[in-house]
């Protein structure tokens, strides 16, 4: 014991006392565990992407400035290298002895509020392009871009933002060019698109049956006679020559006969179209969203969209506010962007007045339609109490 001392005083001309030993030891393990750490973030940084992609401008854009647009794409590609960093950590073998890391990293929000963020960024070199899993295919009108702009939160939806119109109007163009169109989407995440005029083409059920017979269907519906009006302010909007919507209305105003021959009166006999569908998709396929109850009870409506494509309630009140000058309700933060965001100037138009007669007209012819259309889904949506 003696001649150990004295070969250890030797070594160490300055002993150094065993609490500062430990210290010492303490500090270098902490070092090389950092040195560590940050070799396996550099080795994993060398396959990070660069570019991103964002999800498609929306059919009308108009109401964003450049200046705006350009902010949130910066906004959208910050909070994506964020997250890569997230991952990049969780993936590290030495993530089990970090556990709050991520803390560091993230947008100090709760998981959910993530999810409020960016739903349809996806970088180039993660995930691939898949056909859809869901389409909303109906109907012009009813709310469908408000229904696609909602899900777009859900961080496990990705949508392109424009409407193909595929299987009505593309369809030589092959399933290859119209896989191209699609963001690009990971493991669990669905791939969706919306092109209302799918419900009234004849050959889309076959077509998109073909594709895919799993494919999920979401037609948003609304009263007939309000939507048909919607659809003449639209048209009027774009050509202020047509003629009034009285005379497009009837074919013998006389008689009070309707002219089913203008489009806009076909699109809401829903049972019509309805039935067509019905040859090639079974009833529990297929989901029927009131756009009535999307302005009044938005969160209510996207819960049973999200139960029907299989996911978790992300989407809750909490992400919606109405909004008393377009008369709808709008989302306190949409995806990409941590601002409150409503739909264009496009929506929301006020309708002219129509002759009280007329209205009461659409409404008797449309009645046997919609009992007819009640009977078929097995719901009421009150469009004749």
């Amino acid at each position: 014991m003696l001649w150990a001392s004295m070969a250890l005083s030797g070594s160490l001309p300055e002993p150094l006392s065993r609490s500062i030993f430990r210290k010492f030891v303490v500090m270098l393990c902490s070092l090389l565990m950092s040195l560590y750490v940050f070799y396996c973030l550099a080795e994993r940084s060398q396959s990070l992407p660069g570019p991103i992609i964002g999800g498609s401008e929306e059919e009308e854009p108009g109401f964003l400035d450049l200046a705006s647009m350009q902010s949130g794409k910066r906004k959208r590609l910050l909070q994506r290298m964020k997250e890569q960093r997230v991952r990049l950590i969780q993936r590290s073998p030495l993530s089990h002895l970090f556990p709050r890391i991520e803390v560091a990293y993230s947008l100090q929000e709760e998981p959910h509020e993530l999810a409020e963020g960016d739903s349809t960024l996806t970088p180039l070199e993660d995930g691939s392009k898949k056909l859809p899993q869901a389409i909303i295919i109906g109907v012009k009108k009813g709310g469908t871009r408000a229904l696609l702009e909602f899900l777009r939160v859900h961080p496990d939806i990705r949508a392109v933002g424009a409407e193909p119109h595929f299987f009505d109007r593309n369809y030589d163009k092959g399933l290859d060019w119209y896989r191209e169109l699609m963001p690009r989407t990971l493991d669990g995440q669905i791939t969706m698109e919306k092109t209302p005029s799918y419900f009234v083409t004849k050959e889309a059920p076959a077509r998109i049956s073909a594709m895919s017979k799993d494919a999920k269907l979401i037609v948003v519906v609304r009263d007939p006679v309000t939507r048909v009006i919607s659809d003449y302010t639209q048209t009027l909007s774009k050509r202020p020559d047509i003629p009034s919507f009285e005379s497009l209305t009837f074919k013998n105003r006389t008689t009070g006969l309707i002219d089913t021959s203008w489009s806009a009166i076909q699109i809401g006999i829903y049972a019509k179209h309805l039935e067509n569908w019905l040859l090639d998709f079974p009833m529990g396929q297929i989901l029927f969203v009131s756009g009535e109850r999307l302005i009044t009870d938005p969160a209510g409506e996207l819960g049973r969209v999200q139960d029907f494509l299989g996911l978790k309630r992300i989407i809750t009140d909490k992400h919606f506010y109405f909004n008393k000058t377009k008369g709808f309700p709008c989302l306190k933060k949409a995806e990409g962007s941590s601002k409150p965001h409503c739909l264009g100037k496009t929506k929301g138009r006020t309708h002219p007045t129509i002759n009280p007669e007329v209205v009461q007209r659409l409404r008797e012819f449309y009645r046997p339609f919609n009992m007819k259309f009640y009977q078929m889904t097995g719901h009421d949506f009150g469009w004749d109490s």
